[in-house]
């Protein structure tokens, strides 16, 4: 329940802080006295949208806190304990910080939290009904959620939207899948040509570089063939009356160490010449074998160039700058086809998991039908039997359930049905006034509370469209309901202010400065009796209205 309510610089409330007590708690103030704007002071709160408007005049920002009493809610404490919060034995105290520039921080017993934590935690402490929901309650979405409250189906629910979200990821991926492949097969003629082209060529990185300089050696074969010839030639003449080079050095060496027995400086000159010798003949069997390996061969030619002729056809046809990238344009078209299959082997796994998905999501929308269909009946009991208490005696009010496509929320389609005189029920939207509208959703409000056990309801001008007997039954009821948990109610009728545990009057007031400021403060017994006259008489309270109001007070108070 909400313990206090502390509020600087939001619009026109300069300065607030009130205490609540438990029960029904009533707050009533001239219109445009600020009633909407404490409501939506409570509302930034619980997570509402923020900006810089919202902060009054000269302020830099404003600040909204909220002190909440949490104890003996154990859903709402393993909620905030799953955050990594502070329980603090179930003092929670909510604050929201707004600046200037329109941004905002929430805090949790001072510890920051985001927003969407502050949203979810805070739907826990307070349910917050305002002027436009009551029209809410012909749309059939919010139908819907109002049985499956009192159904109690939360987790069936739960367990089938995840099961939705999941399909429709996998019905998403397999969508791309399925374009993918169905590209790729329009395709995949063309890239295998392609392929078995390059792979059939048998390609190899530094090949085009051997090929050319053999090409360059077959095509002067013959002129360095016979440079060869003639080189070994001068190394072994095929006269018989020359001897070869080597003959001829190896006398000059026996010439020489003759001659150097008698002038030793020649010997030298003989180890020197016989070294020649040597390297002589390893360069002419190093020549012989290279004329032997020599081959003057067209048809090697013919080859050769045949093959330059296909690297270089490739390479202008793949627009390639050499065998590098033909080998690597060829793994990438290996690497477009195998993605062929495994597209294919992609889309059959997913075929498969949505198959299965919708087969859970069956089963799971089956179980959800079945709880509802299960809840129609008391829940349009539960509500019937409110609304005879309302003065609505003849009043029928059914549960249609139907089937529907599947949806984020199940595959039925609620509708409300309801008939003042009994006879003949209509959708809601088509035969319920502003007043019927409002009775029906306090008497779904009331359940709704009964079953969620929320700790905390506020209802603005829940009584809008009723008066005289039925506004004092409205205002009856919610004192029920402030028996069991703490309801706060923005009125303008007597009838149910005077049912109020408490009374809180909004005013508005102008300050020094020229500024209008608003402000709430508690009722005692005589400002509660002239509240009440002005309520039943207007802006003039006469003697007869005060009188009026003390009697209404007493006989609400004794019942």
């Amino acid at each position: 329940m909400l313990r206090s309510l502390h509020v600087e610089h939001y619009v026109l409330i300069d300065s607030l802080e009130i205490r609540f007590p438990e029960g029904f708690i009533v707050l009533t103030g001239q219109t445009g006295a600020g009633k909407s704007i404490l409501l939506g002071a409570l509302s930034l709160l619980m997570g509402a949208k923020a900006d810089a408007g919202m902060i009054s005049d000269g302020a830099d920002s404003c600040v909204v806190e909220g002190e909440f009493d949490g104890r003996g809610d154990a859903a709402l404490e393993a909620a905030v304990k799953a955050e990594d919060l502070d329980w603090a034995d179930g003092q929670l105290l909510i604050r929201r910080v707004v600046s200037r520039s329109g941004r905002s921080r929430a805090f949790l017993n001072d510890e920051p939290v985001s927003l969407p934590v502050l949203t979810a935690l805070s739907a826990r402490l307070v349910d917050i009904h305002s002027q436009h929901q009551t029209l809410l309650l012909t749309d059939r979405k919010t139908q819907l959620s109002m049985l499956d409250f009192f159904a109690g189906d939360a987790e069936t629910l739960a367990a089938y939207r995840q099961c939705w979200r999941a399909l429709q990821e996998r019905r998403a991926e397999l969508n791309r899948v399925r374009e993918e492949a169905a590209r790729l097969r329009e395709e995949q003629d063309f890239l295998r040509s392609r392929y078995e082209t390059l792979s059939a060529a048998k390609l190899r990185e530094g090949e085009l570089a051997e090929l050319e300089a053999e090409q360059q050696l077959l095509a002067n074969a013959e002129q360095i063939k016979e440079s060869l010839c003639r080189a070994e030639s001068l190394f072994t003449p095929v006269e018989e009356d020359r001897a070869s080079l080597s003959a001829t050095l190896k006398d000059i060496v026996a010439q020489l160490e003759k001659a150097g027995r008698y002038i030793p400086s020649l010997l030298p000159l003989a180890e020197r010449t016989a070294s020649a010798r040597l390297e002589l003949d390893d360069i002419a069997d190093e020549l012989s074998a290279v004329n032997a390996r020599t081959d003057v061969s067209t048809d090697r030619l013919t080859q050769v160039e045949d093959r330059i002729g296909t690297l270089y056809e490739l390479m202008r046809r793949f627009s390639a700058a050499g065998e590098a990238e033909l080998i690597a344009e060829r793994d990438r078209l290996a690497g477009l086809l195998e993605g062929c299959e495994t597209a294919s082997d992609r889309q059959a796994a997913l075929e498969k998991e949505v198959a299965a998905l919708e087969k859970e999501l069956a089963k799971q929308g089956s179980a959800l039908s079945k709880a509802r269909e299960g809840a129609a009946k008391p829940f349009a009991a539960e509500v019937k039997s409110l609304l005879k208490g309302l003065e609505l005696d003849k009043a029928a009010f059914l549960v249609e359930i139907a089937p529907a496509a599947p949806g984020p929320d199940g595959a039925d389609a609620v509708t409300f049905r309801f008939s003042a005189t009994g006879t003949a029920p209509v959708e809601l939207a088509r035969c319920a006034s502003g007043g019927e509208l409002s009775r029906i959703m306090l008497c779904l409000k009331a359940l709704m509370a009964r079953y969620t056990k929320m700790p905390t309801l506020l209802f603005d001008e829940i009584d809008t469209g009723v008066s005289g007997s039925v506004a004092d039954k409205m205002g009856a009821m919610l004192s029920r309901m402030g028996g069991d948990m703490q309801v706060f109610a923005i009125t303008h009728l007597p009838q149910v202010a005077v049912r109020g545990s408490a009374h809180y009057l909004v005013e508005k007031a102008v300050a020094a400065s020229g500024a209008a400021v608003t402000s709430i403060h508690p009722l005692d017994a005589d400002a509660r009796i002239r509240e009440t006259a002005r309520l039943l008489s207007g802006a003039a309270i006469t003697p007869a209205a005060l009188a009026n109001a003390k009697a209404l007070l007493s006989e609400a108070q004794s019942r």
